[in-house]
């Protein structure tokens, strides 16, 4: 019987040395077509499924960035053009949509919502829930397809946890000598790791850019898919700002005796895995994102950055507290409880957003982030 495990093994087995990388057995984990985690018609996101996201916990989250988004159109900025890569469910553009139609109509009428989304799973659930909204949407399977439809883009483009879902390969200093970690089969024919000595030139080109050097005993992942993103996807933007909301690191903070072992994790109904090679297929399979690599390749693609700060800072920033509404009703369960709830979840010390940071990048672009707005 055919299911991930089958395939992975299979890939191990016909591959010249036996072995795969982190990043292949990742995409085979994630994106297979037939069996990959992203691309199963399974919940993923919200208490059924196995991870929640900011826009998942309150339509404030996109509300907000709809504001920022209107200033930008209104201000000529930008024309009214926003590219989401890896929209999930579309529950982010519902409330961009709705927002946008209700604060701005005049420029909602020139509106135009391309959603980027691999997963034909969630491309249905885009289409479900945007009906209403169709005329406005575009949807593309992969980013070439948006290039080629758009080789000169002009406008917005947001990520929300897209580059932490990415591919990775990863690396270990072992007795004062690089190792790239592999997948392989035991001799019980399961799946393990291996350690060959570091001689992937990407990869060594990616710590000499980065200027990086592990201590022993150090693990790390080596983002070459999100490089290679970040290329493909500048390459097309001829005035844009970028948005990339995303949970990671700085350099300094990857040194941190806390990160020694790396973040590679698998997550299953809310439950942390540490054993990313356990149960491929049903669980997802994540990274925590180079945030000084990400500025550094879009700096390299012509790219200045407005600003990056945590996302409880940006969200205080951007005017969360007045959606607070004073309440005296007892009912927890209330729009209004439910809602307030949702706010402080997302500002309070500890609570998701200290693990995210926003980051704002510009191409041929004059703008400045001011507290509540664009400039």
């Amino acid at each position: 019987m055919m299911n991930m495990n089958t395939i992975i093994k299979d890939a191990i087995s016909s591959s010249q040395n036996k072995m795969i990388s982190y990043a292949q057995f990742m995409e085979l984990a994630l994106y297979h077509p037939n069996y990959g985690y992203y691309m199963r018609e399974q919940t993923k996101i919200g208490k059924k499924g196995d991870f929640i996201t900011s826009s998942n916990i309150s339509n404030v989250f996109a509300v907000l960035f709809t504001n920022i988004f209107i200033d930008l159109v209104q201000q000529q900025k930008v024309p009214p053009m926003i590219v989401e890569i890896g929209g999930g469910s579309g529950r982010f553009a519902k409330s961009v949509l709705e927002e946008w139609k209700e604060r701005s109509p005049q420029s909602y009428e020139q509106l135009t919502y391309i959603l980027i989304e691999t997963s034909p799973y969630h491309r249905e659930l885009q289409r479900q829930l945007l009906i209403n909204e169709q005329d406005k949407v575009i949807q593309f399977e992969h980013l070439q397809q948006f290039i080629e439809n758009h080789p000169f883009y002009q406008g917005v483009v947001f990520t929300n946890e897209l580059f932490d879902a990415f591919p990775v390969e990863v690396i270990e200093k072992r007795h004062e000598e690089l190792h790239e970690v592999m997948v392989t089969l035991n001799d019980d024919n399961e799946i393990e790791e291996y350690f060959v000595p570091l001689s992937n030139k990407e990869i060594i080109k990616y710590l000499e850019e980065q200027n990086i050097e592990l201590t022993n005993g150090q693990r790390f992942e080596i983002p070459l898919q999100m490089k290679s993103f970040i290329h493909q996807l500048s390459s097309t933007l001829e005035q844009a700002v970028v948005y990339t909301v995303d949970y990671g690191y700085t350099h300094k903070e990857w040194q941190h005796p806390a990160h020694m072992r790396g973040s590679l994790r698998g997550y299953h109904r809310h439950q942390l895995i540490n054993n990313p090679l356990l149960n491929p297929g049903n669980m997802d399979i994540t990274s925590h994102v180079h945030l000084d690599a990400v500025k550094y390749y879009y700096r390299k693609a012509g790219f200045t950055e407005v600003a990056m700060m945590r996302q409880d800072q940006f969200l205080l920033e951007a005017g969360i507290l007045q959606y607070l509404q004073e309440n005296n009703d007892t009912n927890p369960f209330s729009e209004v409880s439910k809602r307030n709830r949702a706010i402080r979840s997302l500002i309070l010390d500890g609570g998701i957003s200290s693990y995210f940071h926003v980051i704002m990048m510009q191409k041929n672009m004059d703008i400045a982030w001011e507290k509540n707005y664009m400039c």
